[in-house]
């Protein structure tokens, strides 16, 4: 399949250590997909759904202890361990190869090898990487299929150079006790073993497009983030985009779909989705930065989404669509998940497989009571999105207006505030926080740390990340402005005063007006915030102008609260902070104190 003799000979080195039956290129034809989903079906690991309410949807179910990412046993495989830091987990390369290849060999012996050709990024573009994953799965071979761009062309593109992202896995056994996710970055190389689950198998996701690209993009020049992109279109035609990184539970996918609230869309406003998830940005000829979503689908989690939170990620999933370990509607052979609606099926298996009883639920036991796995998915087309921008398929990507950061954080942080300068933004990244909450396990209100939303996905040492995005703030002629918001700031009673989903787009506008110069604002401790009479709340009776004024007020007292936890962060990251990020905190608890 190939004359690229570094593609042929590891591809050879790798089948002599894991020892398949033999070995199958995915081309990226739909005659051949089509064959591993009958293939899938027939041996059950593939359910196929109701075609006619479901078109071109099937059901999976993952072993029940691989049904999430596990930081634990993810490894970040540098030569030394100060590059790769202290928040990653770090094994000694050579000790790694060692402990892996006692695990992969002969992990393929009566299995077939598939060799999966895809392209991060629109084939041929600046913005394109490439890489090759080896996998026993066919799970994995069909969600790269819609995750990714797959085909021949990739081949044909990467030529005879050995510049490609070696990618391995095995299902092996699915031992839980000898499961690694394992990159390499020095040696553009990922090994995975003993998981089937997306987050830990689909190797073009967070393992390159995130850990391996963001290494890749501080040795090159450009950044690799994992933040949606978003377009907002003006009755007049003119279309502003924003990237935004948010940590978990904290509406990314939503803000990424937004649909503006019914007032806005009367006017002529559109949003528009470029991603959900990740964004590779590089510094355009006019200055400014460009970002573009290196995926082809969404990898998304099924409880929660429904009409009212997401109704555009709802629809790009009823066809076309890989489900993982939601519930099985049995009387009409279609998919359930808490939050859909308030129907549960009443003859239903659950994610395990097993006969569910929906009046059995427990909150407080959601994994062993649901019938949707609280952390089930939907993997689905890109192309299949209401909303999806017409600039998906840019080569060039799109220009940046703003970059927003986001946390939960019930009384600290305002609805919105900017950052004063690059450096300051990026400082604002760095100290980004959620609090647990009473469905998380654990304490209530405790902070954890999560700079840019990469804690869990940066590829080497956290203060050398920060490093470079101090440098690129240097290279950018004409940088976005950056901002921070909190949809989750709470009353007294713990109830969320700010209504959320749709009407974020009203601090869209306000942050696109700021970016134009057509705003003012208030200069406080921690940045510039909102006059309230330049937040558009008409329509919304929900919040007063008293509310609105109470969502964008600073509080000191709970600012200097945070600065011993922000300061305990940095001592864990180590001597690699910046001092331009050490005096940034500095300044801003001297201005809190006065």
């Amino acid at each position: 399949m190939t004359e690229n003799k570094y593609l042929s000979s590891w591809i050879q080195e790798m089948a002599a250590m894991t020892k398949p039956d033999k070995v199958v290129w995915i081309d990226g034809s739909e005659k051949q997909t089509q064959e591993l989903r009958d293939q899938a079906c027939s041996t059950g690991e593939l359910i196929k759904l109701n075609q006619e309410i479901l078109p071109g949807c099937y059901l999976h179910r993952t072993a029940v202890n691989d049904v999430a990412r596990v930081e634990a046993r993810t490894f970040i495989c540098t030569r030394t361990k100060e590059d790769c830091g202290n928040v990653n987990n770090w094994i000694e390369p050579g000790e790694c190869y060692r402990r892996l290849t006692r695990l992969f060999t002969g992990s393929m012996q009566g299995r077939t090898m598939y060799v999966i050709p895809y392209s991060m990024g629109i084939v041929g573009s600046e913005f394109a990487k490439y890489g090759i994953e080896l996998t026993d799965s066919i799970y994995v071979v069909l969600n790269m299929l819609i995750m990714t761009r797959v085909g021949n062309d990739v081949i044909e593109a990467l030529g005879d150079s050995g510049d490609f992202i070696k990618g391995l896995h095995s299902k092996a056994d699915l031992d839980e006790n000898n499961r690694y996710i394992c990159h390499f970055p020095e040696d553009n190389t990922i090994w995975s073993v003993n998981s089937g689950y997306g987050g830990n198998v689909l190797l073009g996701k967070k393992c390159f497009a995130l850990r391996i690209a963001s290494y890749l993009g501080r040795k090159e020049g450009w950044m690799a983030e994992h933040m949606l992109i978003l377009g907002v279109q003006y009755p007049d035609g003119t279309v502003k985009y924003v990237t935004g990184a948010f940590p978990s539970a904290c509406g990314k996918t939503n803000l990424a779909m937004i649909i503006p609230p019914e007032r806005f869309r009367k006017l002529g406003y559109k949003c528009w989705c470029v991603g959900d998830d990740i964004a590779w940005l590089r510094v355009g000829e006019d200055g400014r930065l460009w970002a573009v979503n290196p995926e082809n689908g969404f990898f998304g989690v099924a409880p929660g989404t429904n009409e009212k939170s997401n109704p555009n990620a709802l629809h790009t999933c009823m066809k076309d669509t890989i489900f993982t370990n939601v519930c099985h509607d049995l009387s009409d052979n279609t998919v359930w998940w808490e939050g859909l609606n308030s129907d549960p099926p009443a003859n239903a298996e659950n994610w395990r497989g097993e006969p569910w009883d929906y009046r059995k639920y427990d909150k407080t036991d959601k994994v062993g009571t649901s019938g949707a796995h609280p952390n089930s998915r939907f993997t689905a087309k890109s192309k299949n999105c209401p909303c999806l921008s017409p600039e998906f398929d840019n080569p060039k990507g799109v220009p940046i207006s703003a970059i927003i950061f986001g946390g939960r954080r019930a009384k600290t942080a305002p609805l919105v505030y900017q950052s004063t300068s690059w450096q300051n933004g990026t400082f604002v990244g760095s100290i980004m926080a959620s609090e647990t909450t009473a469905a998380a396990a654990g304490a209530v209100g405790v902070v954890r740390r999560d700079p840019m939303a990469m804690r869990p996905f940066v590829g080497y040492d956290m203060g050398d990340y920060f490093r470079h995005w101090l440098d690129m703030g240097k290279v950018i002629k004409n940088p976005p402005k950056i901002f921070h918001v909190n949809w989750f700031r709470t009353d007294d009673d713990g109830n969320f005063i700010w209504p959320g989903f749709g009407d974020n787009f009203r601090v869209l506008l306000w942050i696109l007006a700021r970016c134009e110069g057509k705003v003012d604002a208030d200069l406080t401790p921690i940045g510039y915030v909102p006059k309230p009479s330049d937040i558009d709340i008409g329509g919304l009776d929900s919040v007063s102008s008293d509310t609105l004024r109470d969502l964008l007020s600073v509080d000191n007292a709970s600012w200097l609260a945070d600065i011993e936890n922000i300061k305990e962060f940095y001592s864990f990251i180590g001597d690699r902070v910046p001092s331009e990020l050490t005096d940034e905190l500095s300044g801003l608890e001297k201005r809190l104190g006065e």
